[in-house]
């Protein structure tokens, strides 16, 4: 994807000068890649670390961290009100949701795996949920930093985002998928194994 100058110029103003979906939406090929969130390709690669991780990491709570960290992308999308990507998708933001996701989801994750009876992955341990949400919101706002012009990771002190573009959306994608067929494969044979 290549930008004009003028959109180079609208998406690189500071993001308190700028309502990110309202200056995007004038500008179609950028904005046709910033209407989804909860997007399910970020749990590819976790199903990998799954694999490698087995026990001391959990998919419930990197998925519910995946869910936290797109609430703001969702408000804004519904309310056309606010950045799109704003201060979730920094660094520090996702440090704050990283633990809000690690202490509920804990809980969450415990009362689904309940509800899934799957109970030999119960409990959930401190480590395992604080280390899973931890993993889950760095590595959506790495992932999404690679696909979306409006992410500004290090905000505030930087408006640089040196991942974006760095491969193709579509590679991004591939990526994904892989690591979670390739994770999946694995995960499946260490299970049958035990």
């Amino acid at each position: 994807m290549s930008f004009a100058p003028e959109q180079i110029k609208i998406l690189s103003q500071p993001q308190a000068q700028l309502s990110i979906p309202t200056a995007v939406k004038s500008y179609p090929i950028i904005y046709q890649d910033l209407k989804m969130p909860f997007t399910p390709l970020h749990m590819g690669p976790a199903i990998a670390i799954k694999a490698v991780l087995q026990r001391k990491f959990s998919l419930m709570v990197f998925g519910w961290s995946q869910i936290v960290i797109d609430i703001q992308p969702l408000y804004a999308m519904l309310t056309d009100n606010g950045e799109l990507h704003g201060f979730s998708h920094t660094y520090i933001g996702a440090t704050i949701l990283g633990l809000l996701s690690a202490v509920s989801g804990k809980y969450l994750g415990e009362w689904g795996l309940q509800i899934l009876r799957e109970s030999k992955h119960l409990p959930i341990s401190w480590s395992v949920s604080f280390l899973s949400a931890s993993i889950g919101t760095y590595s959506h706002v790495a992932l999404d930093s690679i696909m979306h012009a409006d992410v500004l990771p290090y905000a505030p002190f930087s408006v640089a985002n040196p991942l974006y573009g760095i491969i193709s959306i579509e590679t991004l994608y591939i990526g994904c998928l892989a690591t979670a067929l390739f994770g999946g494969l694995i995960y499946s044979v260490t299970q049958t194994k035990n």
